[in-house]
């Protein structure tokens, strides 16, 4: 369903809202226009005087000044078209601007089930693309509305002053024009809204192959993205050409009413000459007004076309604007919290999931103690933890740090008192240090990212690089291999030192010798801190101070390692199962090497 004229109407007047604070340079362009606009109907005016006072009454001071006239009309005229291209062309570069900041800003402020629901390439194009769209709507639209209806307007009136009857008469053709505007409008905004959504899916394959491309090349991809590829782009090409259809026929048809005016004109003005009711200097003055009109007539009518696209990329641009915000009602300052987290009868399934997630899970964990949250893949391990820092909220029950709700706890606040490193882990194209010092930590002394990587065991390869800390990583650390990127990671979490910390399968990607002085760096960054460790290798948790096994959504056990080893349940069936396939491979791999026959590399 396509928006109505008033929606059209609030869209572009709160467009014109953004542009208010350039309104001083937005104001000199409208002037310049409107001496653009006025120049043109000079020239048609110039056509009275110069072909009767020249050559009819044949005039020696209009000889003289007229082409004086002409030259300083045509130097006004370039004056005022470059003042106002190249005002209005600031005004739409700072709007795309402060529109592409606003949109940013709010993506940082979303909360990540906004994430979870949209493709991160749709989210590029509205940044890249769509924003775009809305310039031409705000900024350059303006210019053909004002400076070719001024045009149009001026020259009406001089047409009016030469034969205002033959003048009315030709505007009978207006209604027609008008409805043929109106007619392909609704058209063409939705066709616009359509190739934005397919801008889109193309952006979003494109992110997809680049960042996957080595999967792609292992599990021989090529063919399958290249056909997901042209199917995105064949989808924009098809909507393209509709868009070109749409607006070459109410370019074609503007044009022939324009042309059927012109014709009925010159066909009434001849006969008004030869029956000497006007002069030759009217006659040719009426016909140039005539057909100048045509030029902004054009303009107008396809204006409709870049107008209704802006229109479409707006609603796209303040979808995202408008999304609310992450909730933040809290109040609580938590300085630096103690570290006591609960969970009371928390539930909680994802949005259009049929299977609750996390199913009346009630937990208490003492301030510096370390609880290990184990159990089958899918069971709602890292869901949970996901939960302590508000990465989603309970459907019901609660969940408290210190004794507070979190929902009564400032994000910020929260937030700065927890620590994480994931099994997937996310660095930025940016330096050593900048990763390790991330965000607030900014600005911290030389010599604490140092201790810090020094404690992740980082520093034996960051030493090893060009320009150390300095040095530039690649996108999401592409230059590094996983275990340095993991251990990166750990040094950013050893620097924020806060006093709750989440390690999601921390040490996952680190070979035997460096998971082991990781894990000793981990085991002291632990002492006197709350520390939740999921962990699939069961025999990194053993020491946990107490593990907590989920299966479905529900804790079904809980104790210390001895103690459920002892109870032979879940934990301990999961426990002889690991270390069976362990034994196997470790078997399995000795056989190999004892074959003469399989050339196996020893590390």
């Amino acid at each position: 369903m396509s928006p109505s004229s008033g929606s059209s109407k609030a869209l572009y007047l709160r467009l014109l809202r953004h542009v208010w604070p350039y309104r001083a340079v937005f104001i000199v362009s409208l002037l310049a226009m409107v001496v653009a606009a006025a120049t043109d109907t000079s020239f048609a005016a110039l056509m009275k005087w110069l072909v009767d006072g020249t050559f009819v009454q044949k005039d020696p001071g209009l000889m003289q000044w007229l082409p004086i006239a002409i030259v300083s009309i045509t130097v006004i005229r370039v004056a005022a078209a470059f003042s106002s291209q190249f005002s209005i062309s600031w005004v739409g570069n700072r709007l795309v601007m402060d529109l592409r900041e606003k949109m940013f800003e709010r993506l940082m402020h979303l909360p990540v089930s906004y994430y979870d629901d949209h493709a991160s390439g749709n989210l590029i194009s509205k940044l890249t693309f769509d924003v775009t769209q809305v310039t031409s709507a705000a900024t350059n639209i303006v210019t053909v509305l004002v400076k070719d209806t001024l045009t149009i307007v001026g020259l009406l009136s001089w047409l009016f002053y030469l034969n205002w009857k033959l003048t009315l008469i030709s505007l009978t053709v207006a209604p027609l024009l008008a409805w043929l505007v109106r007619k392909f409008s609704v058209r063409m905004r939705q066709v616009s809204r359509n190739s934005q959504r397919a801008m889109g899916s193309i952006t979003q394959v494109i992110e997809e192959s680049i960042e996957g491309n080595r999967v792609i090349k292992m599990f021989g991809g090529k063919d399958y993205e290249a056909k997901r590829f042209h199917h995105a782009a064949n989808l924009v090409r098809r909507l393209g050409m509709k868009q070109t259809a749409a607006s070459s026929a109410n370019s074609a048809m503007g044009e022939l009413v324009a042309a059927l005016m012109l014709a009925l004109i010159v066909f009434l003005v001849a006969r008004q000459s030869a029956s000497n009711e006007t002069t030759v200097g009217g006659f040719v003055s009426f016909i140039t007004a005539a057909m100048m009109l045509l030029a902004p007539l054009k303009r107008l009518t396809n204006v409709n076309e870049p107008l209704q696209r802006g229109l479409a990329a707006a609603e796209s641009v303040f979808g995202l604007i408008d999304t609310p915000n992450e909730i933040d009602t809290g109040s609580v300052d938590l300085s630096r919290a103690r570290g006591a987290i609960s969970f009371e009868h928390v539930n909680f399934e994802y949005a259009n999931s049929a299977t609750d997630v996390l199913r009346n899970v009630s937990l208490r964990i003492e301030p510096g103690q370390t609880v290990a949250l184990v159990g089958p893949s899918g069971s709602g391990k890292t869901t949970l933890v996901n939960m302590i820092p508000r990465f989603y909220q309970p459907i019901s029950g609660r969940i408290l740090v210190d004794g507070h709700d979190i929902q009564a706890i400032q994000l910020e606040s929260l937030r700065a008192n927890i620590a994480s490193v994931g099994q997937d882990v996310v660095l930025f194209n940016d330096t050593v240090a900048a990763n390790i010092a991330y965000g607030p930590l900014a600005g911290v002394d030389r010599r604490e990212i140092i201790a810090a990587a020094e404690a992740a065991n980082a520093m034996e390869f960051i030493n090893r690089m060009t320009n150390g800390l300095d040095t530039m990583i690649g996108e999401n650390g592409v230059k590094l291999s996983g275990g340095q990127r993991q251990r990166l990671a750990i040094a950013r979490a050893l620097l924020k030192n806060a006093p709750v910390l989440i390690l999601d399968e921390a040490t996952s990607a680190l070979d035997s010798e460096s998971e082991r002085l990781v894990q000793a760096a981990l085991e002291n960054l632990m002492k006197s801190r709350t520390t939740i460790v999921i962990a699939h290798r069961l025999s990194t948790v053993e020491r946990a101070d107490r593990i907590v096994v989920l299966d479905r959504g529900r804790i079904v056990e809980t104790g210390t390692h001895g103690e459920l080893m002892h109870n032979n349940s879940l934990y301990a069936r999961l426990r002889r199962t690991q270390f069976d396939a362990a034994s196997q491979n470790l078997s399995g791999l000795g056989a190999l090497r004892d074959d003469p026959t399989v050339n196996v590399a020893h590390e």
